[in-house]
């Protein structure tokens, strides 16, 4: 697999949050991890990310174990995250947010500017305006935006559509769908079940910490259980 962890183990204050989950992703794949609040969800990416200290595991990229590198470290090989809240620089310009996510970017920043904006059009329209005037979707795009301008490898996406209305949250998959077609790997952490896995190609159910369920998008959004847990029937 392209990047993976395995077996993660970790929790916060000795207390274990995650228990032996295991997840993997393939360059031009949409695998979202899913669960009911509290099942470990956000606290296993950012065990993927090395925000969280892990009692044990492993995290491959590209053949490379990465587990004991930092965070940094991990990010200036190819990991980008957006985390669900505060993910933008609200007194700074939409440009101004993109440039400042273009810090390991050795190549030309305005061209990669360009192609975001190409991504997200609706921010260019807003690209000398304030970020944090922006409506909660627009901040969004901006965040993700801001993700992708060290190029990633991988892009993790903590709860991409909190707090929108169906419509934007419709409009925000649509953009991930179209991130999905540049080859990058995509990991996602939602609680909108149904509409993410539409979109995935595959999935993982946590539930307490532990991985639950796993397979396709059509098989979890198909399976009865599943659908009756977790799915709202």
């Amino acid at each position: 697999m392209y990047f993976s962890a395995t077996n993660l183990t970790g929790g916060y204050g000795g207390v274990n949050i995650i228990e032996e989950c295991s997840f993997n992703v393939n360059r031009g794949e949409i695998v979202s991890i899913l669960g009911p609040n509290g099942a470990g969800k956000s606290t296993a990416m950012k065990a993927m990310l090395g925000i969280l200290d892990l009692k044990s595991g492993k995290i491959v990229l590209e053949g490379q174990d990465i587990t004991k590198l930092k965070t940094q470290d991990r990010i200036k090989l190819g990991i980008s995250f957006v985390p669900q809240i505060k993910n933008i620089f609200t007194e700074l310009t939409v440009e101004e947010n993109l440039e400042m996510g273009a810090f390991l970017n050795e190549n030309d920043i305005q061209i990669q500017i360009e192609k975001m904006f190409d991504l997200f059009p609706i921010i260019k329209e807003k690209r000398k305006q304030a970020a944090g005037e922006l409506s909660g979707g627009q901040r969004q795009q901006v965040a993700i935006a801001r993700a992708l301008m060290t190029n990633p490898k991988v892009l993790m996406l903590d709860e991409p559509t909190a707090g929108v209305s169906p419509v934007i949250m419709d409009e925000i998959f649509q953009h991930i769908l179209n991130i999905k077609k540049q080859n990058i790997a995509i990991l996602m952490v939602e609680q909108n079940a149904r509409q993410a896995l539409e979109i995935s190609d595959r999935g993982y159910i946590l539930v307490t910490g532990k991985n639950a369920y796993e397979g396709n998008g059509d098989y979890l959004l198909n399976d009865e259980e599943i659908r009756k847990s977790f799915l709202g029937g």
